[in-house]
């Protein structure tokens, strides 16, 4: 087992905060469906809670970064644990790192205490969406990956492969798709789990999308904490969920306008 350098009551009182969103937040993800077994991650970019202390003497576990992440403190989730015991095992399944100087390695400074525990195995992306976010989202502190159903079965459908029309048709027929995820949602073309590629082609749909749909597989999204990214997913789905029972019904439904559509532009 690693031994980590803080316990609980020993973070700052706001960090203690933010881990009993993600615990809520775990919980929502659980209820839904949206985290079977051991699907699903979230990390929380906590540098600013951490800039005046010092850490010595952890041991460092080798894993090469981009070197622009070198010194961010993240708590992330632990790959192969399931996002329920978030709810009441938050120390063991999770835990905050340090990356260090050269971004070669890290160290484990708080949880990570169940046997054998490693960060999850979509680091990369995680790690390279929060320095995206230091430049292009300053306030934006969490990320939210999950297996939200109905965005997963529209993946499958070939109205996924227009942009464009998947999203005016989340619109018009969801008015708050449109007033609460104003920027629609993006797909990522499937590529593999943990993968570099899929990183890229993530941050790319994040500069002009508010939610990522990875092909075939789940969704993220990230906010200025856990709870913001999780309304991100939580409407989008709603959206994608009317559209696909309308489709079961067999009818096409008749949306919102443009022109009603345009009225909602007050709420933006």
């Amino acid at each position: 087992m690693i031994n980590s350098f803080l316990d609980t009551k020993s973070l700052p009182a706001k960090v203690r905060e933010e881990l009993d969103k993600v615990s809520r937040i775990a919980e929502y993800l659980w209820t839904r469906e949206w985290a079977e077994r051991n699907a699903g991650n979230i990390s929380v970019n906590l540098t600013g809670y951490f800039r005046d202390q010092s850490f010595e003497d952890l041991e460092e576990i080798p894993c090469p970064l981009p070197k622009q992440v070198a010194g961010l403190v993240l708590f992330v989730t632990g790959t192969g644990c399931y996002l329920r015991h978030l709810i009441d095992r938050i120390e063991e399944v999770s835990c905050i790192l340090k990356i260090n100087d050269d971004a070669s390695a890290y160290s484990i400074i708080w949880g990570g205490k169940k046997e054998g525990f490693r960060p999850t195995s979509e680091l990369i992306s995680h790690v390279k969406i929060h320095y995206f976010n230091l430049t292009a989202n300053p306030t934006y502190t969490a990320v939210v990956h999950t297996h939200p159903i109905e965005l997963i079965v529209l993946s499958h459908h070939p109205i996924i492969l227009d942009e464009e029309k998947t999203n005016h048709a989340l619109w018009r027929m969801c008015p708050e798709v449109r007033v609460f995820v104003p920027r629609g949602i993006s797909c990522a073309p499937y590529a593999l789990s943990g993968s570099e590629e899929l990183a890229d082609i993530t941050i790319e749909g994040l500069k002009h999308r508010d939610v990522v749909i990875w092909e075939k597989h789940g969704a993220l999204a990230t906010g200025e904490d856990v709870e913001t990214a999780f309304d991100y997913l939580d409407v989008a789905n709603k959206g994608a969920k009317l559209l696909l029972m309308a489709w079961a019904a067999n009818f096409e439904p008749r949306g919102l306008t443009d022109e009603e559509l345009k009225g909602l532009e007050k709420f933006l």
